[in-house]
């Protein structure tokens, strides 16, 4: 089988480059042409919190992908799945499937362009970050989740298990959408770090109480959707929603754990930061909060912690400079008035 990694930056690099060192033929697509020129004339490398490897492998620019296409890993940023898909759709085999390595809900997207029995869902929660042109940081390890997007347990589904597992440790779901909605939780969360320059174990220790309402906006919006939230990495969803179950010693422990497991973590900014302090782009906050907002819509669900978010996210991408723990405490301020409602 041929493997086709679209976007062989910080995530879509490192899975890629742990198949290509098993073994597997995979080229990598990427629109940065001089990380595709380093890939090519001398490999790419990945600078990993227990080990230092290079690869070698074809790569090429989205003009020079050809088909047909079996497996895409595609790990392009949000906001340009569908300008991805503009150009991986009309390669793909008649076999051929697609496995989201990204943030947010674009498994919806995916299957839309190329049908559901063409996608397959994927939750992914491990630190890398793209440094230069043919070098990745991977930060330290973190769950990884597939499945099918009904839930059934298939032959592919297994296949793809085995072969994802050169990455290291791999799990098969049958509720991938509440994986998906799970780290959605946390991306909100992750979002308000990215408001202030300070590392995210430093303000979700400042601001538990902050980050416990964070995460409960988007669980209200899956429950209302029937999605249960699963949970991963020291985010725990059921013990933030629903609110009146709330066990707050267990709360604390969970944050905690998620706080020291940051704290060890080599990567101790969150990627939006990253986008916003490092490479001054655009970040995936409409695609993954978003998201979330139009569902609240839907519902007529209220989300006010969610909407300030991308609204300083949004005035953030213009200027950077403007981080401050001010806009931490700004949200912490409309908490507390929320709850005194």
């Amino acid at each position: 089988m041929n493997i086709t990694v679209v976007g062989a930056g910080a995530i879509g690099g490192t899975v890629g480059a742990y198949l290509v060192r098993a073994g597997y033929s995979v080229t990598f697509c990427d629109t940065v042409e001089a990380h595709v020129a380093v890939i090519r004339d001398n490999g790419l490398t990945i600078r990993g919190w227990a080990e230092t490897f290079t690869v070698h492998t074809p790569a090429c620019t989205p003009a020079e992908l050809n088909g047909p296409l079996e497996l895409v890993l595609l790990a392009v940023k949000a906001h340009h799945t569908r300008a991805a898909l503009q150009i991986v759709a009309p390669l793909l085999s008649e076999s051929g499937y697609i496995v989201s390595l990204q943030n947010g809900l674009n498994e919806y997207t995916i299957a839309e362009a190329v049908g559901a029995r063409r996608t397959i869902g994927c939750f992914i929660n491990f630190s890398a970050d793209y440094l230069e042109p043919g070098l990745i940081h991977f930060g330290g390890p973190g769950a990884f989740k597939i499945g099918e997007l009904d839930g059934v347990m298939t032959p592919r589904l297994k296949h793809l298990h085995e072969l994802l597992s050169a990455w290291g440790q791999v799990d098969m779901t049958d509720n991938i959408w509440g994986y998906l909605w799970g780290k959605l939780g946390y991306a909100n969360m992750l979002y308000a770090t990215a408001l202030v320059d300070a590392s995210m174990a430093e303000v979700i220790d400042r601001y538990r109480l902050l980050m416990v309402a964070l995460a409960t906006e988007v669980y209200r919006v899956a429950d209302a959707l029937h999605i249960t939230p699963e949970p991963f990495d020291g985010v725990e969803p059921a013990l933030y929603y629903p609110p009146e179950t709330r066990d707050w010693p267990a709360i604390q422990r969970s944050l905690d754990a998620l706080v020291e497991r940051r704290r060890r973590d080599q990567k101790t900014r969150s990627g939006i930061w990253r986008d916003l302090a490092v490479r001054r782009r655009r970040t995936e906050v409409d695609e993954q909060l978003g998201a979330v907002i139009r569902q609240a819509d839907s519902l007529n669900l209220p989300v006010p912690l969610m909407r300030r978010i991308v609204q300083r996210i949004h005035e953030l991408e213009d200027d950077p400079g403007r981080m401050s723990w001010a806009l931490v405490v700004e949200l912490e301020t409309m908490r507390q008035a929320e709850e005194a409602k």
